[in-house]
Order: structure tokens, then sequence, then C-alpha cells
């Protein structure tokens, strides 16, 4: 047998026994075995681990992050995730807020009394409009609105547009919590500020009915504001500016609407 100093000296050995593959370095001082076989093939999924914990963690903090924000909204001119959108996009967006003291009291009548008819008793759902809404899916009628305005403004501010399961679920809860940490009246200041009310980017109710009459939300007769009331949730389609037989005629059932509706806010004008 050859002694050990008679062994050639070499950087590195590779050696494999049972599947498993070891490196054998030979260094200053004396020679170390490094197994990098089982120990090696755990390290993509240690990797893969910490990218799938990351991104739930990303999407824990998205889905916690309104919760969070809404308290702040009691004061302040928030913007709706679609006026975000079209802001980054380059599309047109024209807003101007109007503090709901200064508009027209029959404007958060008339559109209470089209969205919304029981906004002051519900706590931002109302379950028995939803509970009709999927009883009549499940009858094959057609489908018809049944989100609260608190649900509307859950879904302006923090969601998308268009029908979604996902996003229905993700609405309702965010709807009560709206519903209880701020005021009823804010909540209605909030969705006249957001709601588009134009067919080209205007949203709340100043830049819509500067658009569809010429005039500031502060002016509106009972017919204007029922007419901006009758073009929601749809202004693209609808036009309070040159209304259509269909828009005229849910005006006039709205403006009805209005006078009986039950109140749960301040009006500094007006009955």
């Amino acid at each position: 047998m050859a002694p050990a100093s008679s062994i050639p000296a070499c950087d590195g050995l590779r050696l494999k026994s049972a599947g498993k593959t070891a490196n054998y370095r030979q260094t200053s001082g004396g020679a170390g075995l490094i197994v990098t076989g089982a120990r090696a093939a755990s390290q993509p999924e240690t990797v893969v681990l910490r990218i799938i914990r990351i991104l739930l963690l990303i999407l824990l903090v998205l889905l916690l992050l309104p919760y969070l924000v809404t308290p702040f909204y009691r004061t302040g001119h928030p913007v709706s995730a679609l006026m975000a959108w079209r802001t980054l996009t380059g599309a047109p967006v024209t807003r101007h807020w109007i503090d709901f003291g200064a508009m027209s009291p029959y404007l958060a009548r008339s559109v209470v009394g089209s969205e919304d008819a029981h906004f002051c008793k519900h706590k931002g759902v109302d379950w028995g409009a939803l509970r009709e809404v999927l009883d009549d899916a499940e009858d094959g009628e057609v489908a018809r609105g049944g989100s609260t305005i608190t649900q509307q403004v859950a879904k302006n501010l923090f969601l998308w547009n268009g029908r979604s399961v996902i996003r229905k679920a993700l609405e309702l809860p965010l709807a009560l919590w709206i519903d209880l940490v701020l005021p009823k009246q804010r909540v209605l200041e909030i969705y006249l500020n957001i709601a588009e009310m134009g067919p080209s980017g205007q949203f709340g109710a100043e830049a819509g009915a500067q658009y569809a009459f010429g005039r500031s939300a502060a002016d509106l007769s009972p017919r204007e504001a029922a007419l901006l009331a009758a073009i929601l949730p749809n202004p693209v389609k609808r036009s309070a500016r040159k209304p259509g037989p269909g828009v005229r005629r849910l005006s006039g059932t709205y403006m009805a609407r209005a006078n009986a509706v039950a109140r749960c806010w301040r009006e500094n004008r007006g009955d």
C-alpha cells in the first residue's frame, strides 16, 4: 500500500455513493468532506417556500389595508380606485369635491330613493334585498342590483368594477366595517363625490351637474337631481344631459320617492 505522502495532491475529489454526492477538498488545515446531496436539493424548496410566504404576506397586507385606511376617511377627499386607475393610464378624470352641506338637498334624497331605500336602516348590507336577488337568480329571472350605497362605496374606493363572486365576498365585510366606523352622512358624502356621473370621466355630483346642466350641484332642482340619480350606476349608457324616455321615466319615479325617503343626515337648507 502506498504511503499517504505518495497520494497525489488535488484541489478536490468528487465522490458518489448511494445516490449522494460529496466533495472532498484538500485544505491547509487538512482534508474536508462536504456533503451536498439531499441538503442541496432542499435549497430550491426553501426558496419556493420563502417566495410563497412573501406573497401571502403581501396578500394579507392588501386585504387588511382598506380596514386600516377607512377610519381616516372621516375627513379628507378620498378618490376611487377607478379614478386612480384612469389617472395612471392617462384617461380623463374630472372631479370637484363638494361638501355634503353645500349640495342641493334634493340630490341626496333622490340618490337614496333610487339606489338604497333602506340606507338609514341597514348596517352596510341590506340582507333582505340580497336574499331577493339570490332568489331571482335561482328562478332564472334577470339579475338586478342588490348593492347598498355603502357597498358601492366599498367597491369604488378599494375594489374593481364588474360582477365577480370574489369581489362580492370582499365587498360585504368591508361594507359592514365602513358602516361601523363612518357616519351615514359621511358615507353618503363620499359616494356623491366618487360615483361616476358622466360619460367621459366625470366623477362626483359637482362634475356630473356641471356636465349635464351647466350648474353646480348646490343649485340642482328636484328634477335635475332625479335625472342625475336616474343615470346611476351607468352614466356611459344613460344621459342626464340628453335624457331618453327611460331616464325621464325613472327620474319621475325618483322624484316621487325623494320626499318619502327616510333621512339619517342633516340638511342645512330645504325641508
